[in-house]
């Protein structure tokens, strides 16, 4: 498995790392199958990230995206940073291997539920339960079907990947 020069770079000397104590937005995600856990941190100063911190439990590569989120997400707007995607993230880094594209989805529903959870204080709306938002599926790896958190081959009409125990529903 080899890595970028770009992912060893935000792995070995992360940006952003922390906690934001009176943080505006916080959005955390996990995937219970690779260990991974991320929670990201957001300031908005006029409708503008102005500050974002993240920190994750996982391997180099969920590192490496957390740090590069960060990077896109600061200063930009709350549409601009709606806009930001798992391909934005692994295009930034220059690749991820196959086995660690789950990594980028997790960096921008963190970041995307951390923008919910800001417009959601903001509307004085109390949500019970995390939500995680859901880009539509796309085949990037060819005619086969895989899991976006694991990377397993399912069929397309899969609605619960076994392997990671989770609920696609929303995903196919």
């Amino acid at each position: 498995m080899m890595y970028s020069k770009t992912v060893m770079e935000h792995f070995r000397n992360p940006r952003n790392v922390g906690v934001i104590e009176d943080a505006d937005g916080v959005g955390e995600v996990g995937n219970p199958i690779c260990g991974d856990m991320m929670t990201i941190y957001l300031k908005i100063n006029e409708e503008k990230i102005g500050d974002i911190k993240f920190q994750t439990f996982g391997c180099g590569s969920a590192i490496a995206v957390s740090s590069m989120l960060t990077e896109l997400a600061m200063g930009k707007s709350i549409e601009e940073a709606k806009k930001i995607t798992n391909k934005d993230v692994a295009a930034a880094l220059e690749g991820l291997p196959k086995n660690k594209l789950h990594c980028s989805n997790l960096g921008a529903d963190a970041l995307h539920l951390a923008i919910q959870d800001y417009e959601d204080r903001k509307a004085g709306i109390t949500r019970p339960e995390p939500r995680r938002p859901i880009e539509k599926h796309v085949h990037v790896h060819g005619e086969k079907c895989l899991c976006p958190y694991c990377d397993t081959e399912i069929m397309e009409s899969t609605t619960f990947c076994k392997a990671c125990q989770s609920d696609l529903n929303d995903e196919h």
